[in-house]
């Protein structure tokens, strides 16, 4: 019932966001999904990957006759291009496979067998339109959002140093191979992702379910509720508010070389093609989840881990897409979430509620104080800046905290019932006698 509930949800939140779309004049995620089952998808590592999630509940020889089939397909797509003079890229076959596992398990398959199949499929399909998903949010960012708050997170930022200048200027003197690394990690961390979940459900095919918790709700969660931030506190980034990148638009081309002049801030008006999507930077969501999902991993995916967090934010920053308090701002809103998707696996406790409570409230006290406090902070950068490190570390601590408190008490001890093994088990029954004891009759 929950996942019918979700798979519900899910679709008409869909169905609601392509109508908007529709509205502003572009194609919605549903639309796009559907384009890629004939024309060049725009993301072939990606499709691939929701295809690997799908199979988590395959056997390994459905895995090779998925996989045979997939890539059948996708040679067949690239003659076709080749030929016709299309663009050469793949996922086609992913794509279709994918959509053929829903059908198999539909028609095919009952019982528990079915609900295993479809929830495998609705991963790997709920991976690749997350990221169109999101594509359409940021289109939607822009055309209802004609101001942007980028001199309010700037001044702010006074109180953190101006992180991203100082990066961004380090990442230029790394010159073409360093930007060129931190470009693939960036743009590859869905891709990452997917290889943990991968890592997480290696045993699915065995056990024949899901574990409680893993990655890829977590990133679902964090894509779905992020852009609503957006639309809340539209910001662009350092690089087109203050840099080359914005064009006309930009207060001053000032990044990475100068920090912009402390003032009095107030709402610019921008372009309506430029995404608001920094407040909060949910690449750094998504890197600080990944982390974390690697704690419980060996030692070379807990270094993977770490590795692509620090590549993330030096290129979040490097680039000049981010300000440091988005980064900020990211931590918090992903340890919130995260604390509540594993609450949802393990059943809601006091520690739970608190955890949640507090990661909530000191995230809109983030937002509160960028938005109206962002001179007194730059006033006072020796007391401010300390003041949002000290807000997201609190966070943290309470997260790993109550973390180890959920790993001393398994939810089996705390939540779960010991279920009868029949039916006719549901009333309690006296222990038998021993072997060798007499068998005797009561009083």
């Amino acid at each position: 019932m929950l996942w019918t509930v979700a798979g519900a949800g899910t679709l008409g939140f869909l169905v609601a966001l392509e109508c908007a779309a529709r509205h502003y004049g572009f194609r919605g995620p549903l639309t796009n999904q559907s384009r890629e089952l004939i024309f060049a998808p725009r993301s072939g590592p990606l499709l691939y990957a929701g295809l690997a999630l799908t199979m988590v509940v395959l056997t390994w020889r459905q895995r090779l006759i998925a996989v045979s089939c997939a890539v059948g397909i996708d040679v067949v797509f690239f003659l076709v291009r080749l030929m016709t003079g299309g663009d050469l890229q793949f996922g086609n076959g992913a794509l279709w496979v994918m959509l053929g596992c829903a059908a198999v398990g539909l028609v095919r398959r009952t019982g528990r067998e079915r609900a295993l199949l479809l929830k495998g499929t609705g991963l790997g399909l709920l991976l690749v339109n997350g990221h169109l998903t999101g594509d359409t949010w940021l289109l939607i960012t822009s055309k209802t959002r004609p101001t942007v708050l980028d001199p309010y997170v700037a001044t702010a930022d006074h109180a953190l140093g101006n992180p991203s200048w100082v990066v961004g200027r380090v990442v230029d003197a790394s010159g073409p191979v360093g930007e060129l690394l931190l470009h693939l990690v960036y743009g590859q961390l869905p891709l990452a992702a997917a290889l943990m979940a991968l890592y997480q459900l290696r045993n699915v095919a065995v056990e024949r379910r899901f574990p409680r918790h893993h990655l890829v709700p977590t990133f679902l969660v964090i894509g779905l509720l992020g852009p609503a931030v957006y639309m809340l506190f539209p910001v662009v980034g350092p690089v087109f508010a203050y840099g080359t990148d914005g064009g006309a638009w930009a207060t001053a081309h000032l990044w990475p070389h100068t920090a912009p002049p402390l003032g009095t801030p107030h709402p610019i008006p921008f372009d309506g093609i430029t995404p608001r999507n920094c407040m909060p930077s949910l690449h750094t969501a998504w890197a600080t989840t990944l982390f974390v999902h690697t704690r419980e991993g060996s030692r070379l995916m807990r270094s993977v881990g770490a590795f692509w967090l620090v590549a993330t934010l030096t290129a979040t920053l490097g680039f000049g897409y981010h300000y440091g308090a988005d980064l900020v701002a990211g931590v918090v809103f992903a340890l919130t979430i995260e604390a509540g998707m594993r609450a949802l696996g393990r059943g809601w406790d006091r520690s739970a509620t608190l955890l949640v409570t507090h990661g909530a409230v000191v995230f809109a006290a983030l937002l509160t104080a960028y938005r109206y406090l962002p001179t007194q902070l730059a006033g006072h950068p020796w007391l401010g800046g300390p003041l949002l490190l000290l807000a997201m570390a609190s966070v943290v601590h309470h997260y790993v905290r109550t973390a180890k408190g959920w790993k001393a008490t398994p939810p089996t001890a705390r939540t779960r019932i010991a279920a009868p093994e029949a039916p006719g088990d549901a009333e309690p029954r006296l222990p038998g006698p021993r072997s060798g004891e007499p068998q005797t009759e009561p009083a």
